[in-house]
């Protein structure tokens, strides 16, 4: 544990997410080429990435069962094979339905790979350094996403579509390479010991893991921190951006790699918080929302137009919400026995990108039926007006608002079965402020 080995081991796998992530988001710069190129509406583009997220959702809790049983090498190695194969699909598909076909695979090989990652950290890694790897690990794979918002998007405009998706499968193979020559599940000794060795095993740990609270709360918590950022950065942030608001692509790239950016300086500062502060999570995470509901706010009722620096504090907000997402990961980590780990793990994420897929579907239908109103009107076609995106993003306060709910729900349960359990209670934050505040002033 937390040996040299360790490190390397985390460093290829890494490398592996880095590359899921650039898969992933590729279709967000390529949205509106995508549009041109296969000559489709907005909610049809929608489709390909909610299609994706589907798929992605949908395999979270199988993956998990099956990455209790297999390992996360195979898996890691098994969903690079995936996403490869989807973007070489997409490189060479003439029409939409062969499209979707290559979205479908990208988002099962995704699904395969950021809860193995995180399952195989739990091997490799213990003691308060292992949410603080977790979080360089959120963050650091989102580099992904400026991958495919820098070189990815400079090869689509400049050598075309099918140079720029068979180049991103070739670094899915490269990294299916590495990870099967380089990595191991665990130190040899362990192993055997964390392995779930049958399916009627890794069946009842998953309903034991959905029963837990703890789990029920690491799921709400990632529906709420992740959904706003990755509707953002996987499909809609680039149209806004270029169409709607007027940036050229060059800052609209660099705009939706600041989200990385910020995540990247959040992460380390949210991994020490949540290791030093168990107990205050759940706030954690309902600021992280007030936060990004505030930013929302402010730039959809400006009058006209945001200014930049109120975009900039946009994507800043944004940037914080992707590494508060890994929260949940660790209530699921701290609710669940290791060999239950990847059932857990893949439960906990369902939540985020199913909040994101619902997001972008009504956003794109929204579109389409401002755009349809227009028209008939007699008003001329702008699907991605500004005024459009306004009333489309509102759609955003009913999913977290929902969520909000429910953290709130769980939370309350989670601490009266931890106080049962454990004999500890947890005081409301106001109550353990005033505590702390009369201690320094005593």
């Amino acid at each position: 544990m937390n040996s040299r080995r360790s490190w390397l081991v985390w460093g290829i796998a890494l490398i592996a997410y880095v590359v899921s992530v650039l898969q992933r988001t590729t279709l967000g710069v390529s949205g509106v080429d995508a549009a041109e190129r296969y000559s489709v509406s907005a909610s049809v583009l929608s489709s390909l990435a909610v299609v994706q997220l589907i798929v992605y959702a949908l395999l979270q809790i199988p993956v998990g069962v099956i990455l209790d049983r297999l390992g996360p090498r195979v898996m890691i190695c098994v969903g690079a094979a995936l996403m490869a194969s989807g973007q070489l699909t997409l490189a060479i598909a003439p029409g939409i339905g062969e499209a979707v076909v290559g979205r479908i695979l990208v988002g099962a090989g995704d699904a395969f790979t950021f809860i193995s990652v995180i399952r195989l950290l739990t091997s490799w890694f213990s003691g308060r350094i292992l949410p603080q790897v977790s979080q360089w690990t959120g963050n650091l794979g989102q580099l992904g996403q400026v991958l495919s918002a820098v070189p990815f998007s400079f090869v689509l405009h400049d050598l075309g579509w099918s140079a720029a998706f068979i180049s991103a499968a070739s670094l899915s193979v490269l990294a299916a390479v590495l990870v099967l020559v380089l990595v191991r599940d665990g130190p040899a000794r362990d192993v055997p010991v964390d392995r779930v060795t049958t399916l009627r095993d890794s069946v009842a740990m998953l309903g034991q893991s959905l029963r837990r609270t703890g789990t029920q709360l690491g799921f709400w918590s990632h529906f709420v921190t992740q959904s706003s950022g990755t509707m953002f950065t996987l499909l809609w942030g680039f149209p806004v951006l270029t169409v709607a608001l007027g940036y050229i692509r060059g800052e609209a790239s660099a705009m939706l790699s600041g989200v990385v950016l910020c995540g990247m300086v959040a992460g380390p500062i949210i991994g020490i918080l949540t290791a030093r502060f168990p107990t205050r999570r759940s706030s954690l995470v309902l600021g992280i929302v007030a936060m990004m509901a505030a930013s929302w706010t402010a730039v959809l009722a400006w009058p006209g137009a945001p200014p930049l620096w109120l975009v900039i504090v946009l994507i800043v907000t944004l940037g914080i919400g992707g590494p508060g997402s890994l929260i949940g990961f660790d209530f699921a980590r701290t609710f669940n026995p290791l060999r239950s780990l990847g059932s857990a793990n893949g439960f906990v994420n369902v939540g985020g990108f199913s909040a994101s897929f619902i997001m972008m579907f009504l956003v794109g239908v929204i579109l389409d039926g401002l755009d349809r109103m227009r028209i008939d009107a007699g008003a001329a076609s702008d699907i991605f007006g500004w005024d459009s995106f306004r009333i489309a993003f509102l759609v955003q306060y009913i999913v977290m608002g929902t969520g909000v709910i429910f953290v709130i729900r769980t939370r309350r349960r989670t601490r009266r079965q931890l106080h049962q359990d454990e004999r500890i209670a947890v005081a409301p934050l106001w109550v353990a402020l005033v505590r702390a505040w009369r201690r320094r002033s005593n």
